[in-house]
């Protein structure tokens, strides 16, 4: 037997949707800063190891690979 308990309440719409833009500017930032720190480690990497132009290009292609598949996968 299930215990399946059904309640409604009434929200505001105008709240939950200041809630949903806060949220999606939060995550916004979020992801900006992420890829930022994740530039910076490149960055640093590149400079540590003297990779030459070319080293760097391959570099941010394979990052930008690492990019889109992770964005595949949240879809």
């Amino acid at each position: 037997m299930r215990n399946i308990e059904t309640r409604n309440f009434e929200a505001d719409a105008d709240a939950l949707n200041a809630m949903l833009s806060k949220a999606k500017i939060e995550q916004r930032s979020d992801d900006a800063l992420a890829v930022s720190v994740r530039l910076a480690a490149l960055a640093i990497h590149a400079r540590n190891k003297e990779m030459s132009a070319t080293e760097i290009i391959e570099l941010l292609d394979k990052e930008s690979v690492r990019f889109e598949n992770q964005a595949q996968e949240l879809h």
